[in-house]
């Protein structure tokens, strides 16, 4: 067995196994690794939306690259305007969980998303969330083509991913580290027991699965140079950054709203530096 089928099988087993297990109703494994809290949630909504402005409002098919579950309410709505949602992914639990929310909408394929089972030009839109990154960096660029691939001429294609490092989140590592402290000692003197315990604690990170991610100069040399592609923010700041920083007291929604317009003014510009990037592929007529 060659190192990207290693891989990709241990990716596999992790979100068979556990990423796409649920722990209460519609909320799974995987889900720790976002910020779910009420405050976050406004910010966290509106940038899941971003992902429909740059689709065709309708069609006949939406690929789903990678689709894991379909998790968040706002994912639905990229599809609303398509006959069929079709959902591929590796791990046959994510596309189990999918059916339970999309039924007839949905067509499910085990897939790999490096070596699309599609015909040319086969899409009139094309989503990736967070799914590129499982794979080695040579694989990744065999995806971006597959995607591009299977879009018809006309047709957009939308992968979002992170950065290998973020410069905006680099300049902000001290808040967040001055935040964590602070937070610490106060939940030492509030119950000295809470931090003896990790399950107690909400910023345990869990053990996770293969990821390597890219840079804005790597997307653009190896990926920009074949095929059409804008940069955009998704979202440009880390969960890390939001669990740390942002809380209801101290004015956190006020705040994240602050970001958002701000990333909407400057949209290249934390696209490029912020944390996760939302890469438009556009295939021409």
């Amino acid at each position: 067995m060659n190192v990207p089928d290693s891989v990709k099988q241990q990716v596999q087993q992790f979100y068979d196994q556990i990423g796409w297990q649920q722990v209460a109703e519609g909320v799974y494994q995987n889900m720790r690794y976002e910020d779910l809290r009420p405050v976050s949630a406004e910010y966290r909504r509106r940038c899941h939306l971003r992902v429909g402005r740059h689709l065709a409002p309708r069609g006949r098919f939406l690929l789903d690259a990678g689709s894991g579950p379909v998790q968040y309410p706002e994912y639905l709505t990229y599809s609303q305007g398509y006959t069929f949602r079709v959902c591929a992914d590796i791990s046959l639990v994510a596309l189990k969980e999918a059916r339970r929310r999309l039924g007839e909408h949905g067509l499910y394929v085990v897939a790999d998303v490096a070596d699309l089972p599609f015909c040319a030009s086969a899409f009139e839109g094309a989503v990736s969330l967070h799914t590129f990154h499982h794979l080695p960096l040579d694989e990744q660029e065999k995806a971006y083509h597959e995607l591009y691939r299977v879009l018809k001429p006309g047709a957009s294609g939308v992968v979002v991913n992170g950065w290998t490092e973020s410069p905006l989140m680099r300049r902000l590592e001290g808040v967040m580290r001055l935040a964590e402290t602070l937070k610490g000692r106060l939940r030492r003197s509030l119950s000295p027991s809470v931090t003896q315990s990790p399950s107690a604690q909400e910023d345990v990170t869990p053990a996770g699965t293969y990821v390597e991610k890219m840079t804005p100069e790597w997307l653009k040399a190896r990926i920009g140079t074949q095929i059409p592609l804008e940069i955009r923010v998704w979202r440009s700041v880390s969960v890390r950054f939001l669990r740390a920083v942002i809380h209801e007291r101290l004015l956190g929604r006020f705040w994240l709203r602050l970001l958002y317009a701000l990333e909407e003014r400057f949209p290249r510009y934390f696209g490029e530096k912020g944390q996760y990037p939302l890469i438009i592929l556009r295939k021409p007529y």
